[in-house]
């Protein structure tokens, strides 16, 4: 299963991605509030699978992202667009909050968060989709 890494390379990747992707996901939800946010997150997050593709290779990668890097670009920006639309729906506008509270688990859902969750995809995917052309291109 190891491609391209060392043993070393290879068990801190496999023990150290869920660790970066569960930090980037407190990145997300933290960045509302405190200092954190879309961009650091999916930067975070792209770390993990570049780690990951350093030691196990371009086609393991592939096989655990299950998705195009280019394609995740795509659903941000959308989710960018997307999070305007509540605040011009209701004549207020561009770009202002909009709050909603999910009363099973009382949490605040909000136009930012879904804003954050664009811009995060973005970035995953933009740092992948560059990460993955350079190793296509010099695989050693």
């Amino acid at each position: 299963m190891v491609k391209s890494g060392t043993l070393i390379l290879s068990v801190a990747a496999r023990l150290l991605m869920p660790l970066q992707l569960l930090f980037s996901l407190f990145l997300l939800l933290r960045g509302h509030d405190e200092p954190g946010g879309g961009f650091i997150a999916g930067l975070v997050a792209a770390g993990a699978f570049a780690l990951y593709l350093f030691a196990y290779g371009l086609t393991a990668t592939r096989a655990m992202l299950r998705v195009s890097p280019r394609d995740l670009v795509g659903l941000g920006l959308f989710l960018g667009v997307l999070s305007t639309l509540p605040a011009w729906w209701n004549d207020q506008a561009f770009f202002t909050a909009q709050w909603w509270t999910i009363p099973l688990i009382d949490y605040k859902f909000s136009t930012p968060l879904i804003f954050d969750i664009g811009v995060y995809l973005v970035v995953l995917g933009s740092v992948l989709t560059a990460v993955v052309a350079l190793v296509e291109n010099d695989p050693d």
